[in-house]
């Protein structure tokens, strides 16, 4: 719920814990000091704000502040003032610099999207809580080292920078479970003539909106030359928290196929409206989200439905179909960047359908050391997705399957993350474990 200008200058506000103001604001209104004994989210966003007042620090409990889309030019020093701010947003504003004492060590997430920001200061290596960092569509050329000492990171976005080389120390960090940093000169270019067929997009004829997602939105279609219904996705265009969508789509057409993975069916080109897109197989009605994005608690954690439990037999289809799929990713040099179960699909028998390339980076298999920590990291999070499937699972004792597959669980974790299991290892892992008989 937004709320106006004149019911907080009226004092009508006084005791809420959270306000969202947009109003086309070019100044920071005074009265939300008022609020100082309650307010705890604040959203500013869409305005026109380029600086915040000087006792900002008053807001004490305040511990989730958004302001993308705003003039910023320098991220304010002041929001260090804030002992409990654990959230900040500042997506698509203008910032260039960020003063050295400017980010607080409290803060647990933190979006810089879409900005002009060269460079991150030393003081970034004290966010001792530090699990989410958003910073993609900015101008960085490199990481500070003292962003190694953030062993909490477990997503880090660095798409569409300017980063020539990532440094050792990022393969080691203990919690990194998705990172993406395609569009940089580090990354593999996408491979010749591995396009999809070209289908024109004058003949598709576009349906309903099936959904939307932030590279692009997704149509039903049909056309004269396909017998089926197929999904369309057009993209956006724009710099996302994820990338460029044109690498979205590279990394989309370059997996190929896979029983797990939604089929390519061509690429489109709407000529009118400058915006590319992908022609997908259409998805069966009967399959279901598996789970939720994170929320604002959760941070990098997916959310479940309340009543959602699942059998033995669809959580070892869903983790043997998953270990399938990125194993065959990983062996074509790419990495998804967002194995994550709200990318994930699946019918009543746990059958499973992944998607969603927003994230995914083309790496050099070739070399070796290179490619072995960039699978590592990936199965942290397919680790993550074990732990959250155990969640869910439907028998009210944690019997020998439980076991077997919570050691997985912690072999994916291992700090020492070069001891970890590749995909490979894991599909022989899930294989023993079905051979055995536990479900």
């Amino acid at each position: 719920m937004v709320q106006t200008l004149v019911q907080l200058k009226r004092g009508e506000l006084n005791g809420c814990t959270s306000l969202k103001l947009s109003a086309d604001l070019e100044t920071f209104p005074i009265e939300i000091l008022d609020l100082a004994d309650t307010l705890e989210y604040l959203d500013l966003s869409a305005n026109r704000l380029s600086e915040l007042p000087p006792d900002f620090g008053k807001l004490q409990k305040l511990k989730v502040f958004f302001c993308s889309n705003n003039a910023f030019t320098i991220y304010p020093e002041v929001l260090a003032d804030c002992p409990l701010l654990d959230i900040v947003g500042f997506k698509a504003n203008c910032i260039e610099h960020i003063p050295d004492l400017a980010i607080g060590s409290h803060l647990r997430w933190l979006i810089l999207t879409n900005n002009r920001i060269a460079a991150l200061p030393a003081s970034i290596g004290n966010c001792y809580r530090l699990e989410k960092l958003m910073l993609a569509g900015n101008r960085l050329t490199e990481l500070p080292d003292e962003l190694q000492y953030c062993k909490a990171l477990a997503l880090l976005r660095l798409s569409a920078n300017k980063i020539e080389y990532l440094p050792a120390w990022l393969f080691n960090l203990p919690a990194l479970s998705w990172l993406a940093f395609s569009g940089n000169p580090c990354c593999r270019p996408s491979i010749s003539g591995a396009g999809a067929t070209f289908i024109a997009y004058d003949s598709l004829k576009i349906q309903d909106k099936l959904g939307e997602g932030a590279s692009g939105t997704i149509y039903r279609a049909s056309s004269d030359g396909m017998l089926q219904d197929v999904a369309v996705k057009v993209f956006k265009g724009d710099v996302t928290s994820d990338g460029y969508p044109e690498d979205e789509m590279h990394s989309s057409i370059e997996a190929g196929d896979h029983e797990a993975l939604v089929k390519i069916i061509g690429q489109t080109n709407d000529s009118s409206e400058s915006k590319t897109g992908l022609v997908m197989e259409l998805i069966p009605k009967h399959y279901t989200n598996l789970g939720n994005p994170p929320s604002l608690n959760t941070c990098s954690r997916d959310v479940f439905d309340s009543d959602k439990r699942l059998s033995a037999w669809q959580i070892m289809n869903i983790l043997t179909a998953i270990s399938s799929v990125a194993n065959h990713l990983h062996q074509k040099g790419i990495m998804h960047g967002d194995l994550y179960a709200h990318n994930m699909l699946i019918d009543a028998d746990g059958k499973t359908l992944f998607g969603d390339f927003g994230a995914a980076t083309r790496y050099e298999r070739n070399h070796s050391d290179f490619s072995h920590a960039m699978e590592r990291i990936e199965v942290s999070a397919f680790g993550h997705l074990v732990d959250d499937l155990l969640s869910l699972y439907a028998s009210v004792e944690q019997d020998t399957f439980y076991s077997a597959l919570r050691a997985l669980e912690k072999s994916c974790h291992l700090t020492d993350v070069g001891r970890r299991p590749g995909f490979e290892q894991i599909e022989s892992v899930l294989v023993k474990i079905k051979s055995q008989n536990l479900i």
